[in-house]
């Protein structure tokens, strides 16, 4: 009976330890379209703030969003980013502390970003912003053609070109963008609301609202528990170009709490909690002069200017990086094959992986001891 009962433990700790494999951990990545590292590192800017042709009601978004301090101005504007991530995750791209993130591109514009980042290539054709389907290998196909990840990656994004960028006529995920509902096949009481809500939008533009996206997302998660997904929202660069940064500011906002709520049920589920990853960027940056902000290109500088963060296990916390270095947008695809202990070997040479710092949990050194536990009384009774 005792070695019965000695086998019954061992198994259930290698099950235990089986259903969450720290060696090949959730990942989610998630993007804000052109949202700056200058309102990330210092909040809202005070002089746009002021600015009556940017901000509608300057009173009102200066109540909310402006202070004298920097701290105080980006706890106001991104909670999550700076209550949790700042203090177990790791922000890079402060450049008040020389520390950079550049996309690599010549461009600077949203499809040769997003490419860069998922296939960690800056290709130097130029593809605009257009429906033409991309024809780099990215990541996320690398990891669905595993065994690990197989059938367990999903894309869900605002803008309705990112299917073209991830090439869903060849690519072998799901992946839902732009105003398209959730087919019937994936259809629940929850999803068909979602379905009708987004077709009541008389005016569909080729982004989605950012909400819709994360609905569609949590939904899926729900039901099919994705290892590996995209989330890509949207209106903060709809937002910009439109020259509103009152709005700007407010979809960051919502968009830093919509991240905060998935982070919160990520912790709370089982299958998530403990072993995913989150790393959190944008797709390219914006002028940095005063009247220059809402525009972003090749020769407009402070558009390459980027920005990282990262927050999970077994990732240890690095908080915000203020020591001098330098990072690039297309280390991030690498970076993923690295943290999924995945090969990533396209046609194409990609960049780097960026070398973050691994930690093993309390639940893996748990495990250890009741394996050496279980060995301990097998001696003993042998």
């Amino acid at each position: 009976m005792k070695q019965v009962f000695i086998i019954a433990s061992l198994l259930i700790c290698l099950s235990s330890f089986s259903q969450n494999d720290q060696h090949h951990p959730n990942i989610f990545v998630i993007t804000l379209d052109g949202y700056r590292w200058q309102e990330v590192f210092n909040g809202a800017d005070p002089t746009l703030l002021a600015d009556k042709k940017f901000v509608s009601d300057t009173a009102t978004a200066i109540a909310r969003w402006g202070d004298s301090s920097i701290d105080l101005r980006r706890k106001r504007l991104m909670p999550f980013f700076w209550n949790v991530i700042a203090n177990k995750g790791s922000l890079y791209g402060n450049r008040n502390y020389d520390n950079k993130v550049d996309v690599s591109n010549r461009y600077k514009i949203s499809y040769p970003g997003y490419n860069e980042i998922f296939t960690g290539y800056p290709d130097p054709e130029f593809i605009p912003n257009l429906p033409k389907y991309n024809q780099n290998e990215n990541i996320f196909e690398t990891l669905n053609k595993t065994e690990t990840y197989k059938g367990q990656v999903a894309a869900f994004c605002s803008w309705n070109i990112l299917p073209y960028i991830l090439n869903k006529e060849q690519c072998s995920f799901p992946i839902n963008a732009g105003y398209e509902n959730i087919s019937n096949d994936e259809d629940s009481s929850e999803t068909s609301i979602i379905n009708a809500l987004q077709d009541n939008v008389e005016i569909k533009e080729h982004t989605r609202y950012d909400e819709f996206t994360f609905m569609y997302a949590k939904q899926y998660i729900k039901k099919h528990h994705p290892k590996v997904m995209l989330i890509g929202f949207g209106e903060t660069d709809e937002f910009a170009h439109a020259r509103r940064y009152d709005m700007y500011l407010q979809q960051a906002n919502k968009i830093d709490n919509m991240i905060g709520e998935l982070w919160n049920e990520v912790q709370q589920n089982p299958y998530y909690k403990n072993n995913t990853i989150f790393i959190i960027t944008t797709d390219h940056g914006r002028g940095r002069k005063h009247n220059r902000w809402p525009y972003h290109f090749s020769v407009i500088k402070g558009s390459g200017e980027a920005w990282m963060a990262f927050l999970g296990t077994p990732l240890k916390a690095e908080g915000e990086v203020k020591e001098s270095g330098q990072l690039f947008q297309k280390q991030i695809a690498s970076t993923i094959a690295y943290l999924s202990n995945q090969e990533f070997n396209p046609k194409h040479k990609p960049g780097e992986k960026i070398a973050l710092k691994k930690i093993y949990n309390q639940q893996e050194n748990i495990q250890v001891q009741a394996v050496k536990f279980v060995e301990t009384k097998i001696l003993a009774i042998n």
